[in-house]
């Protein structure tokens, strides 16, 4: 087994005799080292006036110089802390270090003659957002104001004014068909007279215009709690209307030729139709389902199965485009167009018809300007002198509609969703015109 060499072992205090003589000699030289002094046991700290104070004879620890740092900074927000270490190796020179001590970032600019000329050329000054927003809705109000002024002018002095492109917003959108939209409105047009509706109540011996405005007014409530497409009220009236002209019908059989109609119509434009239960229920049970089956045949078989039929939903669609209507003027025009429905001297005009003189007289009742313009006589077809008979029958609706026994119509478009437009005062002064 291995022995370790032993090495002897000298006593506390004992001094080796080089060692003896390294520090005589030192003595000597007069350089009095202390003990530990290459280590830095020394620090000198500068006092807030720059004079240095007393060496503290103290290690310094990782908290006492924590200490030391922390008295520095507290001292007249000094921002230097010097540390001298004390001490050399072997007769060397004593090296001062200095450590300075970097206060928390903050935020100085610093601004120059240099510096502001620099920035200028480089950036000009924007302004705020503020000013930005200031500035645009002055551009607003007085684009808005000169709009209303020219429009005023140009119509007095009889200038003509320039034709809005509707279908350029829709240049991009297939389903709109702009490439074919013009010609469908042409067929649309060629269509409505020969499935037109002529007046066929002398023909009915047993209903009268009152039922058949009580019956209409009872199918748009339904219409509007079954929550159906707007094509499918318009494609119902219109089924009644045809079926009236060419069917003489009794009055007990009046509110199932509706329920028929509708049934038809919703089969037709919905994607889920209203199924027969719901309708039978809807009239407490006053025919059976298979009485609305049997009626439903019947009607269908009258109208040779034709539903492709241009109603005045559809030209209203195309109008209230044309007119670059917002939702108060859109609400107004339907609200109207549903008046005429519920009336039946309506039926004595064609379905564009309607639907043009529903839009004048709705620009009419809310003040727009101006009332009939180019673009609006380009779609429609019509002029304004051509629409005033219509219009003043759609306006005597109006007049008469709060006071009237029928107020599905009127409470519908009362509502605030709807921009409560039942509630704005008539444009009286067409009556005059």
């Amino acid at each position: 087994m291995a022995t370790r060499p032993i090495v002897p072992q000298h006593a506390r205090g004992e001094v080796l005799n080089g060692g003896a003589a390294k520090q005589k000699a030192g003595r000597a030289g007069g350089n009095n080292r202390r003990a530990l002094g290459d280590i830095g046991n020394l620090v000198t700290i500068r006092g807030a006036e720059g004079k240095p104070q007393q060496p503290i004879n103290r290690p310094v620890t990782r908290s006492f110089g924590a200490q030391l740092l922390a008295n520095a900074q507290a001292a007249e927000n000094k921002k230097q802390v010097t540390v001298v270490v004390d001490g050399g190796v072997q007769g060397k020179p004593v090296a001062h270090k200095k450590v300075t001590i970097k206060p928390k970032p903050e935020a100085v600019i610093e601004i120059s003659p240099d510096t502001t000329e620099v920035a200028k050329k480089e950036k000009p000054p924007s302004p705020s957002n503020y000013q930005k927003k200031q500035g645009s809705s002055k551009k607003k109000a007085h684009h808005t104001l000169s709009a209303a002024l020219t429009a005023r002018s140009k119509a007095a002095c009889g200038v003509k004014q320039q034709i809005i492109n509707i279908d350029a917003a829709d240049a991009e959108n297939h389903l709109a068909a702009v490439e074919y939209v013009e010609d469908m409105y042409k067929f649309y047009r060629l269509a409505e007279t020969s499935s037109r509706v002529h007046d066929y109540m002398d023909s009915q011996g047993d209903i009268n215009m009152k039922m058949r405005a009580i019956l209409v007014d009872w199918l748009i409530e339904v219409h509007h709690k079954f929550e159906l497409m707007p094509e499918s009220l318009y494609l119902t009236i219109y089924i009644v209307d045809q079926y009236l002209s060419r069917q003489t019908v009794y009055k007990k059989e009046l509110q199932l030729v509706g329920m028929s109609a509708m049934l038809i119509a919703s089969k037709y434009e919905e994607i889920w139709a209203p199924e027969v239960n719901d309708l039978v229920c809807i009239s407490d049970r006053a025919y059976s389902r298979e009485q609305v089956l049997m009626m439903e045949k019947l009607i269908l078989g009258k109208l040779e199965w034709n539903l492709t039929v241009p109603t005045p939903y559809v030209f209203l669609v195309r109008f209230i485009k044309a007119a670059v209507a917002d939702q108060e003027m859109e609400n107004m025009v339907f609200y109207l167009a549903e008046l005429g429905l519920v009336h039946y001297a309506t039926v004595m005009y064609c379905p564009s018809m309607v639907a043009a003189s529903a839009v004048y007289v709705a620009r009419c009742t809310l003040n727009k300007t101006p009332l009939w313009d180019e673009t609006l006589k380009l779609h429609t077809g019509f002029s304004e002198p051509q629409l005033l008979s219509c219009a003043k029958l759609l306006v005597n609706f109006q007049l008469g509609a709060s006071e009237n026994r029928l107020q599905v119509v009127y409470r519908k478009y009362s509502s605030p969703a709807r921009k409560a437009v039942a509630l704005v005062p008539p444009a009286k002064s067409l009556l005059a015109a």
